[in-house]
């Protein structure tokens, strides 16, 4: 295994941990609205702080890109993105479905990430090019050709309500042809499950690149796609997803498409 890739683990089963002990501790635990419904808790910053120290005591020339404490410059070529707490709403709801994702960029790629469930206890993980796990047993996305029949993730677009007319249209669209679509509140998980097999397809508008990143690359290693709402690999920079293994994908990006207004398409 990678040695980045075990300073990673170590860094979210830490914060991970942390966060599984206080769940039963909610009500007493002190919370801020950033912007209208998206909140962070002290458990989320704590979270942040530990896995930060965990990282930077091994690499301490690293930079940082992380939720809470935004962006920190460090030698130019490695990038660790970090989201200590994806799914805050359901941790403090005691919806039991939420994960620590951290990732790895050098010079502009994803080589590492980790994506940690403390409730189940379930690790996934990914190196470029050695193919991706789930506690230690390699993953592949699953095999639909099409969106018919599939079970589909989704996020709803919760910080631009803007875009809420186009993702009803996308809603439909896709309603109109899965078996079903599943909403957990969690993207770091859904694209995880999307690695999995769990899920056949995902898109959501509007993501954070800490929601992305590691679940992205869990997703290449397994032997899917993701990209932005044209197919491309902005999806980082726009925040637009759409992930599923190959046939899927393309499926998925096609009938995505007649529904974006021009926002959308930059």
């Amino acid at each position: 295994m990678q040695p980045m890739l075990n300073i990673a683990i170590r860094a979210a089963r830490s914060a991970g941990d942390f966060i599984a002990r206080q769940s039963g501790n909610i009500p007493n635990l002190r919370i801020e609205a950033k912007t209208s419904n998206d909140f962070v808790s002290e458990v989320d910053r704590e979270a942040e702080a530990r896995i930060i120290d965990t990282l930077l005591k091994a690499y301490p020339d690293h930079g940082i890109l992380a939720e809470e404490a935004g962006k920190q410059s460090g030698d130019g070529e490695f990038e660790w993105i970090i989201d200590p707490l994806d799914g805050t709403t359901n941790f403090l709801h005691g919806f039991p479905h939420f994960a620590v994702s951290i990732a790895l960029r050098q010079g502009g790629r994803l080589q590492q990430a980790v994506i940690y469930d403390p409730i189940k206890q379930e690790l996934f993980t990914a190196s470029k090019g050695e193919g991706a796990t789930l506690n230690n047993r390699r993953i592949r996305v699953s095999k639909p050709k099409t969106i018919d029949g599939a079970l589909i993730g989704t996020g709803f677009p919760f910080r631009a309500h803007e875009h809420f007319p186009a993702y009803q249209a996308m809603f439909a669209e896709v309603f109109g042809a899965a078996a079903d679509i599943r909403r957990a509140g969690s993207a770091a998980l859904d694209l995880a499950y999307v690695a999995a097999g769990r899920l056949d397809g995902f898109w959501e508008i509007g993501l954070k690149p800490w929601d992305i990143a590691a679940g992205a690359l869990l997703i290449r290693e397994a032997g899917g796609l993701i990209g932005d709402f044209s197919g491309e690999g902005q999806y980082l920079q726009t925040g637009n997803v759409v992930a599923g293994n190959p046939r899927l994908f393309n499926d998925l990006v096609e009938r995505l498409q007649p529904h974006l207004t021009p926002a959308l398409k930059q």
